[in-house]
């Protein structure tokens, strides 16, 4: 007789812990955004029926995305990216004051505000990049010290990608308000403030009123939204020309046909966002919480910024001793993502800006995996991400 194979242990399916790189699509959001992937395919520009029908979906979403940031709708514009919005309002500035005068960056900022700065330098202008503190927080007395009379611009971003530090940007910007100089320079508004929010929308509440912000940029991809669907969200007076200009849309400060199904997405996810704020937090908090707990199993563990305000979804870790790029990818053939906070060069791994910005040694910044939890993780798949650990260090 043949013998009975013996049966393939079944392995657990994947857990994905990088929801800061970016989320899954939620389901009710796809469903709101299949309709405009195929009968309903008009232009918002089209005066007939079916452009009517679109430009009203855009006009919905536009709502929605407001009423999530405490903007009005007029204020909102939609754009293809994150990026693309961070460099929309440095291009603006910049032009705007014929690439003179000085802007003000941090090293927490995501690389397309670095990077536009440094054209904006490039082309004339003057920047300070000031770097956080070792609790990972760049401090409205850094930014207070760093303003001068001829300040066009300060980038202070809502939270940090990495790390997950929630900055002080209210703060920031009183400084900012009451800086005579700038209040010169630019109108009673004093010196404007972009604000990076695309790590924190969706995760914290996020009101543009009261951080006192001219600019604020979100993301609809972190926050089970949709690729290639973000917005910016613009001060009713605030000094902006657009970056993409011919067919007038968006009231003439982005022109472009509008992605339909992709706005109408990030309508519902920010519709979404706002309805469950308070429900996502318990999860997300509860989820890192609990992984922070059982770390403790791991004498080697540390985790980063604790004793700062953080995402609740966010925890930043080092195990001392191990490269983090190794960890990933022991994880990875375990069926589990997370993050790195160092790049590989040339087989050699290089610690990130943030990281050594904020002081970290370099042997620690190397060390560094970025666990970032999300509303469809559960805490068995946390468990498992903490034996799994415990595993391949033990095996090393």
């Amino acid at each position: 007789m043949p013998e009975t194979p013996t049966p393939t242990a079944q392995r657990p399916p994947p857990a994905y812990f990088d929801h800061n790189a970016t989320t899954p699509i939620d389901p009710r959001v796809r469903d709101a955004m299949l309709p405009w992937l195929d009968a309903e395919h008009g232009n918002p520009s089209s005066a007939h029926r079916f452009g009517r029908a679109a430009a009203a979906a855009v006009a919905t979403a536009r709502e929605q995305v407001s009423a999530l940031l405490g903007g009005a709708p007029e204020e909102i514009v939609f754009t293809s990216s994150g990026s693309e919005a961070n460099n929309a309002v440095i291009a603006a500035i910049a032009e705007a004051h014929r690439f003179t005068g000085h802007l003000i960056t941090s090293s927490l900022e995501h690389p397309s505000v670095r990077a536009a700065a440094g054209r904006a330098e490039a082309a004339g202008m003057t920047v300070t990049e000031l770097a956080p503190d070792a609790r990972g927080l760049v401090t409205a007395d850094a930014v207070g010290a760093a303003l001068r009379d001829d300040t066009r611009l300060v980038c202070a971003m809502v939270a940090n990608n990495e790390v997950g530090t929630i900055q002080p940007v209210a703060d920031v910007t009183r400084v900012c308000r009451d800086h005579p100089e700038g209040k010169a320079a630019d109108s009673a508004a004093g010196v404007p403030v972009l604000s990076d929010a695309v790590q924190a929308v969706g995760k914290i509440a996020v009101d543009v009123r009261a951080l006192g912000v001219d600019y604020l940029v979100i993301g609809g991809h972190k926050f089970h939204g949709p690729h290639g669907a973000a917005a910016l969200w613009l001060r009713e007076d605030a000094t902006f020309s657009p970056m993409l200009v011919g067919g007038g849309q968006e009231d003439g400060r982005r022109s472009s046909t509008e992605n339909v199904p992709a706005i109408v997405g990030l309508g519902i996810a920010a519709e979404l966002a706002r309805r469950e704020l308070e429900a996502r937090d318990r999860l997300l908090r509860g989820l890192r919480d609990h992984f922070e707990r059982r770390l403790a199993e791991i004498p080697t563990a540390t985790v980063h910024c604790t004793d700062s305000p953080r995402l609740p979804h966010t925890s930043h870790i080092a195990l001392t001793g191990r490269i983090g790029q190794d960890l990933m990818m022991a994880l990875d053939t375990r069926g589990m993502a997370v993050s790195i906070g160092a790049a590989c060069h040339a087989g050699k791994p290089r610690p990130s800006v943030v990281l050594t910005a904020m002081g970290l040694p370099v042997s620690e910044a190397v060390a560094s995996l970025r666990i970032s939890f999300g509303i469809t993780n559960t805490e068995s798949e946390v468990d498992r991400l903490v034996d799994a650990l415990k595993s391949i260090i033990t095996a090393a």
